[in-house]
């Protein structure tokens, strides 16, 4: 077969160096949902080596608007079991790890450890916290997004290298609230911003480009005007 990759090995940001990091690689995929989704299927086709993915969540109906690797098939069954199905089906050999709990204290240093970098598929401030306090210690880049209706954002986070941390930039007075379950969305803002998070991983395990390291890139897709704030 005719190398999958040869449209971006013909970049020089990644060539055949940066295919064979990413090949390497290990992420942690935190919420297989509307940003995990995308996330998880986007580095899969980029060829990363292997993803964990975790989540102890199962498949529902409404899920399905923006949660584009499951089908109606699969409403009730586990996201991260579907989800590593699906991938598998895209790359017979990817390396798929399935973690069908959810993210605790007792469990965190487990789940992070051994790998290379982590995104943020989650909704809430408690699990964002625990990431963050969890890949600062641990030294692991922490690759945050969020959706809320038409908006998103995502930002990077790196012991050592950012200014502040997610904690310090969203305290929960001051930051989004949690998001419930009949929230509304629109399915493609969970897409881009998925997608967002995906290009900074790739980015940061080829060796390529600026990150968004110490900045929040933010998008209103009703206005579609999008902002770097610097922090």
């Amino acid at each position: 077969m005719k190398n999958r990759y040869e449209r971006q090995m013909a970049l020089p940001e990644i060539g055949i160096e940066g295919q064979a990091r990413l090949a390497g690689a290990r992420a942690l995929i935190v919420g297989v949902g509307g940003l995990g989704c995308p996330i998880a299927l986007y580095l899969a086709a980029a060829g990363i080596g292997a993803l964990r993915l975790v989540d102890d969540d199962t498949v529902s109906a409404s899920n399905l608007q923006r949660q584009v690797l499951y089908t109606e098939a699969e409403v009730g069954a586990p996201k991260a079991v579907c989800a590593a199905r699906h991938l598998r089906d895209l790359r017979g050999d990817l390396d798929v790890e399935i973690y069908t709990e959810r993210l605790t204290e007792a469990n965190a240093d487990r789940l992070v450890s051994g790998c290379d970098l982590v995104l943020d598929g989650t909704d809430s401030y408690a699990s964002r916290y625990l990431l963050n306090s969890t890949c600062a210690r641990l030294r692991v880049p922490f690759i945050y997004g969020a959706v809320r209706g038409l908006e998103g954002q995502v930002s990077v986070f790196h012991a050592g290298d950012t200014p502040r941390d997610y904690c310090e930039l969203y305290p929960p007075e001051e930051g989004w609230a949690d998001i419930p379950a009949e929230k509304a969305v629109l399915g493609m803002t969970a897409g881009v911003v998925g997608n967002v998070q995906a290009a900074e991983a790739v980015k940061l395990l080829a060796g390529f480009g600026q990150p968004l390291i110490g900045r929040l890139w933010t998008i209103d897709l009703g206005t579609m005007q999008t902002h770097i704030l610097n922090f």
